[in-house]
């Protein structure tokens, strides 16, 4: 009796695991989905919403690295100065995986459609924590 009481425990947490996974999942998708509008629409602040706004931040990209969200926000003002060098951004996540309580990584490609001076795109790794209930981005990878 015992050992059914333990692996009917087991089994339950193990759904409550997946379940909230598959939340988590869809919560950070959903971040990325309005981070693609919000581009889209030339809303760098609101697109960067996205980060963990603290001076902990990081963000390495062909410059090297930036740390802090005051310092990745005005890389991206100066690399993407008006409508036509933020072009048209797409993502495709090749992966999501949750490594441990609060902790996710994502996978992707990004791709700026931009007819008047060339598209350009690469690959990405976001770092995500949970925190205060709310998911954001602590480190992003990004070439």
């Amino acid at each position: 009796m015992r050992h059914i009481l333990l692996l009917l425990t087991f089994l339950t947490l193990a759904g409550t695991a997946n379940a909230q996974t598959a939340a988590d999942r869809k919560a950070i998708l959903g971040i990325l989905k309005r981070q693609n509008a919000d581009w889209n629409a030339g809303r760098v602040e609101q697109f960067m919403v996205g980060y963990w706004p603290s001076d902990s931040l990081t963000f390495v990209g062909k410059g090297g690295i930036t740390y802090g969200y005051q310092p990745t926000l005005a890389n991206y003002r100066k690399r993407y100065p008006d409508r036509a060098s933020m072009g048209t951004l797409a993502f495709t996540i090749l992966k999501t995986e949750f490594p441990g309580p609060n902790v996710a990584y994502v996978i992707g490609k990004w791709h700026l459609t931009r007819p008047q001076i060339g598209d350009v795109g690469g690959h990405f790794t976001l770092l995500w924590r949970k925190m205060a209930g709310r998911w954001v981005i602590i480190s992003d990878h990004s070439s």
